[in-house]
């Protein structure tokens, strides 16, 4: 498994990795401020579905985010303002997150006792307990969680002390521009809990040590995802990102199958007149097997909008 899938997998839940206390004490609130709105074809893609009395704008996002990066643009205002709808992966309300820090919590600790040390072998452990030393955490710090929620946080870890912050993730900046308009989800936490606490033991491991392995090369490559998101080419943020994807199983249930899923939620939702804002992860809206290839399979046309 290589960085970039792991950095996917991070991409599908990282609103149930705040819960972490790690996580917590590693970044500090991103300041309120006053976005500049710049306006010209330049900046993250935009897409729209239209018939005659339904749009749907389709907006790529980027869970963590340094905050200093100026992304929130005219266009991007303009739809998500003219919208009465905002539409996430999971709900992101106060009341929604509480609920998913404390599933999230249940869902990811093991229940029998059994440490995660406990099930890597001595090579594994040693590699483990430097990298946990060279963040800064106790080797026993992690040992009552189960092989996945290690792997997603040890991912987000590193981010998170070099400048990322999920309080600028392009999800809860949306959220909270959108003031008071409904809000409503593709997907259950439930649901995203289950693609990673599903996968079997040695699996899990695997993506443990996949984690350990790549927190060297995490900030340079997500960098360089947000470069291609930033300039708002799908084709290289895909190349990026999905490129050489492994695990097959994997890419199905975490990318691929929810692309499907929601290509057919956007299909029954243009039943239904007026217009909608859905943002989700940019890695969904780019490359082969996207949300707009299986829109078109629908005989659906996606256009850009910026």
């Amino acid at each position: 498994m290589k960085i970039r899938n792991l950095l996917a997998a991070s991409a599908a839940s990282l609103a149930l990795l705040a819960s972490q206390p790690a996580l917590a004490e590693a970044h500090e609130e991103a300041p309120a401020a006053e976005a500049a709105l710049p306006s010209g074809p330049e900046g993250p893609a935009l897409w729209k579905v239209a018939d005659e009395d339904t749009t749907i704008y389709l907006f790529g996002t980027v869970h963590a985010l340094d905050p200093s990066v100026e992304w929130y643009d005219a266009e991007i205002d303009t739809a998500l303002q003219s919208s009465d709808t905002i539409v996430t992966e999971i709900l992101m309300d106060p009341a929604s997150e509480a609920a998913m820090q404390q599933l999230a919590l249940q869902a990811g600790m093991s229940q029998d006792g059994t440490t995660v040390r406990s099930l890597l072998d001595e090579e594994q452990t040693a590699e483990y307990e430097t990298a946990l030393t060279g963040l800064g955490i106790p080797a026993a710090a992690f040992d009552p969680m189960e092989p996945w929620l290690v792997g997603l946080t040890l991912t987000m870890l590193p981010l998170l002390q070099q400048g990322y912050d999920l309080e600028a993730g392009v999800d809860k900046i949306l959220i909270s521009k959108a003031g008071e308009k409904p809000k409503e989800a593709l997907e259950t936490v439930e649901f995203q809990l289950g693609l990673f606490d599903g996968l079997p033991q040695d699996q899990q491991v695997d993506f443990l040590m996949a984690a350990v392995e790549g927190i060297p090369e995490v900030k340079p490559m997500l960098d360089k995802m947000v470069a291609e998101w930033l300039d708002g080419d799908a084709e290289g943020l895909a190349e990026v990102m999905n490129e050489d994807m492994e695990d097959t199983d994997f890419a199905e249930a975490l990318l691929y199958n929810r692309n499907a899923n929601w290509a057919e939620w956007i299909e029954a939702r243009l039943d239904t007149p007026g217009t909608v804002f859905i943002a989700v992860g940019a890695g969904h809206l780019a490359g082969e097997r996207s949300v707009q290839e299986y829109l078109a399979e629908r005989e659906i046309e996606t256009s850009r909008v910026q």
